[in-house]
């Protein structure tokens, strides 16, 4: 056995979460961006939802959305923060992206938006999201993927290692889209798919950036963050360096927030299945068209 990863300080994010609360609303494109797309795969999908859970809900935007679209019965919105839930409009259940309170085969439908890259146990959660769902039950996620504030990063990479010497962790290491992709097949998904999209928003400033992360509750919740405090000299040279490097013509900054969906379904005999090696009935050669035969053999070709 494996003990869980401590990645992320979990009590930390949740009181910036709870004082974030009050103008979450005000900060939320984000969320709503995403709430849109996984509005959008789901309306293509020809069936209702009678029980649903919207895990790590924030203030309840995507379920708005998701109760306009008509495809769900009960939808639950779950989320640890009681000051983000009381935003919320339909049932709503205290808890732990990372402890689900529901039993196996309870649930049809389990939607995530941009909370769970910041659990500390993943595959674990996919595990109880799976166990959750009944026979064909779909799960769509959507996280920040490693590309997210790459920007950032690199700013106060360069700007802590001219002042101190050395660098300390200051934006989360996501994910990738393939690590994502593998770890639906190890938590005993069926049919999985991972697919990315990258959305760059520009902002007046560095620091603009920084209080928008900050409202949202999203700032540097790393376990092994630096203790030493934000002096003026750093925040200052971490702004310089990221107008420099990545400073637009009209005197912009772009940030670029990289988002992995994940679809995926619980397992069921309903569906399809691949064929088994060897049981094929039509000869890829008529499929094509061409003679059967063996390949021609390669030229040599003079040195």
């Amino acid at each position: 056995m494996t003990s869980q990863p401590n990645i992320f300080d979990r009590a930390l994010l949740a009181r910036r979460r709870a004082r974030a609360a009050s103008t979450a609303g005000e900060h939320d494109f984000l969320l709503r961006h995403v709430s849109e797309d996984i509005v959008d795969r789901l309306s293509l999908i020809q069936r209702q939802f009678p029980v649903g859970l919207n895990l790590g809900a924030h203030t309840g935007a995507l379920s708005r959305r998701l109760r306009e679209l008509g495809k769900t019965g009960l939808l639950i919105d779950a989320d640890p923060s009681a000051a983000m839930l009381a935003q919320c409009d339909g049932p709503r259940l205290a808890a732990d992206e990372e402890l689900l309170p529901f039993g196996p085969a309870t649930l049809d439908l389990v939607v995530s938006g941009l909370a769970l890259q910041f659990v500390n146990d993943l595959p674990g959660v996919l595990v109880q999201i799976r166990q959750a769902l009944k026979g064909d039950g779909l799960f769509i996620a959507a996280l920040l993927g490693a590309g997210s504030l790459a920007e950032l990063r690199e700013a106060f990479l360069i700007a802590e290692t001219e002042i101190y010497g050395g660098a300390t962790p200051r934006v989360a290491p996501f994910a990738d889209v393939r690590t994502l992709g593998g770890l639906l097949q190890r938590a005993g998904f069926a049919l999985p798919v991972a697919d990315v999209d990258s959305l760059r928003v520009t902002y007046a400033h560095p620091l603009a950036l920084m209080a928008e992360l900050k409202a949202m509750g999203a700032s540097n919740v790393l376990v092994e963050r630096s203790r030493r405090p934000m002096t003026r000299r750093l925040l200052a040279r971490a702004a310089e360096v990221y107008a420099e490097k990545f400073g637009t013509p009209d005197g912009r900054i772009p940030a670029t927030f990289e988002i992995v969906t994940l679809t995926a379904w619980a397992p069921d005999p309903s569906q399809p299945k691949p064929l088994r090696p060897g049981s094929a009935k039509t000869r890829l050669a008529d499929a094509l068209g061409v003679p059967e035969g063996a390949a021609p053999p390669k030229k040599k070709e003079s040195p």
